[in-house]
């Protein structure tokens, strides 16, 4: 089995650092943006299997880079975690229209993102068989 590419966008860098760090030591591939442009170059050059992506970020937000990777058929199907503050909620409404498998809350432990990738990545590789 080949290993999962994992897109990490955040601004705070010790956050992709830590995050980063565990998904590597599960055998993932992981690679990096710190802001939303960044990410959506690499996702459409990269095609990662998920992103997870801050919520507030400069240049581009989450939820900008969410819609904008909703518009291309290269990347339209990419699942994605949204990294939250605690006080910042997405509406229901706007997860389900731009498909977010699931939001996060800062501060978030890096085992919990780790099973929910793992989560998203597995129900996708039941669905698609």
């Amino acid at each position: 089995m080949s290993r999962k590419k994992v897109l990490i966008v955040d601004d705070e860098i010790h956050i992709v650092h830590v995050v980063a760090i565990k998904l590597r030591n599960n055998d993932y591939d992981v690679i990096s943006a710190e802001n939303g442009a960044e990410a959506f170059e690499l996702a459409c050059s990269q095609k990662p299997d998920i992103i997870v992506t801050d919520f507030q970020m400069p240049v581009m937000t989450g939820l900008e880079l969410v819609e904008k990777i909703r518009q291309y058929d290269q990347t339209k199907d990419i699942p994605v975690i949204m990294l939250t503050a605690r006080n910042f909620a997405i509406e229901d409404q706007q997860k389900e229209d731009l498909q977010i498998s699931q939001c996060l809350s800062k501060p978030f432990s890096p085992k919990e993102l780790l099973e929910s990738v793992e989560d998203i990545l597995y129900h996708r590789a039941v669905i698609n068989r």
